[in-house]
């Protein structure tokens, strides 16, 4: 997401603020503006800052968008990529979000993906550079679920056309998918019940938290019983234990829960204890700053509806990330000064 100085708001501001009008269109829309919102999760920092004619021109830009002139918006983006010619990873950036925008009747996901291939070829240095790899990564799963959704939409109307030339075996196919409801119900009546069970069987807290890096996967355990298992998003750079700050790296080894955030900005924090000595004395030899700030936490506020589509991207910046709903339960079963151990992953056997 592109923040401006500017009062006027750019196509991914409004493709944010427009997701709620989204979410009350078809299905569809919903799964589209999920998947082009997943990526901006961690959006917040301007890349660009024009002054003069440039910015003149792009807030024209930002007003026909506004106003659902999209091809107008397109048209004008295309003129400042011709007079200012350095701006041009930021133009690329835009028209690719307009083109993928849900709200646009004449979206063209294959111009979408073109703008953003062309904006990581030809600006391989730009701070647009990563939000545009999400992007790409979200338009493929979006069009990848068209075509799931137009298969599945085939057979739907195929069984209709059966169900009508059947004529009384209507009323015995209907009795059947009430009897796959009635069974699917009772099956999620079981799930809850034994997840019941879990919770009432545990006594007290959690007293561990372990967290499989390669696994995706975070499980608290209570005097060593699992009490529930979650699937996490780790730091942007996943692989290898944090070394220095701003590496985007998820730390490995011991560590405790020392302190507690209600108010964050990522709906509830754990915060972990990093770094600790063995930190500390990697960094002063490679001569770096360790770091810090590495929490268990929720959502970024305003994004929940976002939910666990979360986890199809590794976004945070070191730290692990769960639902809101999730850290919510988490943050009632922790308390200040349990043990957390962050592994690469599961040990060989």
């Amino acid at each position: 997401m592109v923040l401006r100085s500017s009062s006027r708001v750019s196509p991914v501001t409004t493709l944010c603020r427009d997701t709620k009008k989204c979410m009350l269109g078809t299905c569809l829309d919903v799964f589209i503006v999920c998947m082009l919102a997943a990526p901006m999760l961690l959006c917040g920092c301007s890349h660009l800052s024009e002054g003069g004619q440039a910015a003149s021109t792009f807030r024209e830009a930002n007003d026909f968008f506004s106003q659902g002139s999209y091809q107008a918006s397109l048209n004008k983006y295309q003129q400042i990529m011709e007079q200012f010619p350095t701006a041009g990873d930021r133009v690329l950036f835009e028209m690719g979000i307009i083109f993928s925008y849900p709200g646009n009747e004449h979206k063209d996901y294959q111009k979408a993906l073109e703008c953003f291939q062309k904006l990581i070829r030809d600006y391989p240095e730009s701070g647009y550079r990563k939000d545009s790899e999400l992007m790409l990564f979200s338009i493929n799963n979006v069009i990848v679920k068209d075509r799931t959704i137009a298969a599945q939409q085939a057979q739907i109307d195929a069984l209709r056309q059966e169900l009508q030339g059947r004529g009384n075996g209507i009323a015995a196919l209907q009795q059947t998918v009430e009897a796959h409801k009635q069974e699917l119900k009772s099956k999620e009546d079981e799930i809850v019940r034994l997840q019941q069970e879990v919770f009432a069987a545990r006594k007290g807290s959690a007293d561990r938290i372990l967290i499989e890096k390669k696994e995706r996967r975070l499980t608290l355990f209570s005097k060593g019983k699992v009490l529930k298992t979650y699937r996490i998003a780790l730091g942007g750079n996943p692989d290898g234990p944090k070394e220095r700050q701003g590496d985007n790296k998820t730390p490995e080894g011991i560590y405790r829960i020392d302190s507690r955030n209600r108010d964050s900005r990522y709906h509830l924090s754990l915060h972990i204890s990093y770094p600790n000595e063995k930190d500390k004395k990697r960094a002063q030899k490679l001569g770096v700053s360790p770091g810090g700030d590495i929490m268990i936490h929720g959502i970024k506020n305003g994004l929940a509806w976002v939910g666990d589509l979360h986890r199809e991207v590794d976004w945070t910046q070191g730290c692990i990330a769960v639902t809101n709903q999730e850290i919510e339960e988490i943050e009632r079963l922790v308390p200040n000064g349990t043990i957390v151990e962050i592994r690469a992953g599961k040990p060989e056997p």
